[in-house]
């Protein structure tokens, strides 16, 4: 059987990356670079589409951005100087080759590309209605509802006709759409997703995040902004900012775990976020111990600050295999079990005998601290220690981030505790929302207003759940029915 591994299924799912340029020579060569910086918010499919001046080209793939893009004949059939990109990682619609992005329509108005980094939280309410009207989806993807919404509005222009698909969807997007006459660039109001803006000689370019740009060579220009969308062509650049200003609430997890630690989030080093993260985690919840051991990769950054802080030695005590997949046979629960050391094994000869914390960046289902703490047990650790650099994950996401049902976070069914006992170790503590604010330059939460979107953490949504809503009152409706019957 083909499963994923036991170490990835404990994890928050990163959304989606993006990556567009206009205006450069061998510009799919670019952002296929581009795309490379971004696997990591997406590991399941990877898409390209181009513009020459006078057609459209399209690849998309399932798998990784090499191996699919890293072909000198698919390089060469994405001729133009103009392209966008899609790394995916499913959060809405199947794992299938008709979800994979860039989505393309021709329009009465011409090609309409567009890659989405989010999730459109009435996307199957406006869905029904479309479909209503008679529009005909090839997808199960929310983001071909901003198509359908593009080509049925009655703007005459394409760019107004795009303005008024935003206008009615919610939820989160950052977007990057390819058009005969150009790219556009925008964010929703509360700025939920990641978008940033680069230039590489005298084209301009859209990512996720800032290390794609590092990555092609290109120069940092600014975030887009909350709300912004902005309009590149052979005319030039333009800036517009159709909706009503809102008050920013960009991710919180961002900093967290999604972003590359070599990424600069709104002039904050993600790295270094990170380091701060586990500074505070040190003060809120010191350890008597002798080791800190890091969580391979993602409890680095958050290990080090903790060690820094506390003055206890920073140790690698578990070391990760970089070469194994996301995926491997597993014939039996004996050898599922000894599948685990695959990615990660207990460095004894450090662990033995010592007390260690280990710090990882959150807890979901649990399964995964709970297998660490064990491996650790079995390499001798006298103590285990568990600090998490994030407050506890008890709520799930609906802006682009695929997380469990509520029922199956650690978080939500169980007190600090309870999920200590349930994972085994000799205590856990979480960093407060307090202290994850202060690491992120704030000086504390506003509880009327949070400067983030940390709903995951808080259940504080910014913007409606239209479709979250829709169905928690068809299975009330359904219970009731079920009893009356």
């Amino acid at each position: 059987m083909l499963t994923t591994h036991p170490f990835d299924d404990d994890k928050l799912r990163e959304e989606c990356g993006v990556f567009g340029i206009w205006g450069a020579d061998s510009a799919s060569a670019i952002v296929a670079l581009g795309l490379h910086a971004l696997q990591h918010r997406g590991q399941e499919a990877a898409g390209m589409t181009s513009w020459d001046g006078r057609a459209f080209h399209s690849h998309r793939a399932m798998g990784h951005v090499a191996g699919n893009f890293d072909r000198d004949d698919v390089i060469r059939a994405l001729a133009g100087r103009a392209a966008i990109g899609h790394v995916r990682y499913s959060t809405t619609g199947e794992t299938a080759l008709r979800n994979v992005q860039p989505l393309f329509a021709e329009l009465a108005s011409g090609g309409f590309a567009v890659a989405h980094n989010g999730n459109i939280s009435n996307a199957m309410r406006l869905r029904a209605e479309l479909n209503r009207r008679g529009s005909i989806f090839q997808s199960t993807s929310d983001t071909e509802v901003i198509i359908h919404l593009v080509a049925t509005s009655s703007y005459r222009t394409l760019l107004d006709r795009f303005i008024d698909a935003l206008k009615q969807v919610e939820g989160a997007y950052s977007l990057v759409c390819l058009t005969a006459e150009g790219m556009i660039a925008c964010r929703d109001p509360l700025g939920i997703r990641p978008l940033v803006m680069g230039r590489l000689g005298e084209s301009y370019i859209f990512a996720s995040e800032t290390v794609a740009l590092d990555m092609v060579g290109a120069t940092y220009l600014r975030t887009v902004e909350p709300g912004e969308l902005i309009e590149v062509s052979d005319q030039g650049i333009r800036s517009l900012r159709p909706f009503a200003p809102r008050r920013p609430k960009p991710c919180i997890f961002e900093h967290i775990y999604f972003s590359r630690p070599d990424s600069v989030i709104d002039g904050h080093s993600v790295y270094n976020v990170r380091k701060r993260i586990g500074a505070e985690l040190a003060k809120e919840s010191p350890v008597d111990a002798d080791l800190i051991v890091p969580v391979p990769d993602s409890g680095v950054p958050a290990a080090i600050g903790y060690a820094q802080q506390s003055g206890i030695p920073f140790e690698l005590g578990i070391i990760r295999s970089h070469y194994v997949g996301r995926t491997f046979i597993q014939p039996g629960d004996q050898v599922r079990h000894l599948g685990v050391k695959l990615k990660h094994n207990a460095n004894s000869a450090l662990i033995h005998g010592k007390n260690i914390v280990l710090v990882d960046d959150s807890i979901v289902r649990g399964t995964t601290s709970l297998k660490i703490v064990q491996m650790m047990r079995e390499a001798g650790a006298r103590e285990v220690h568990m600090r998490i650099a994030s407050p506890p994950t008890r709520h799930s996401c609906f802006y682009g981030v695929d997380t469990p049902e509520r029922a199956k976070l650690l978080a939500a069914q169980m007190s600090v505790a309870e999920m200590n006992h349930f994972i085994r170790a000799d205590s856990l503590a979480f960093v407060s929302i307090e202290g994850l604010y202060r690491a992120i330059g704030e000086e504390q939460r506003d509880p009327a207003e949070p400067q983030h979107c940390d709903a995951c953490f808080t259940g504080d949504y910014p913007t409606s759940l239209t479709d979250h809503d829709d169905a928690e009152r068809r299975n009330q409706l359904g219970l009731v029915e079920d009893r009356v019957a």
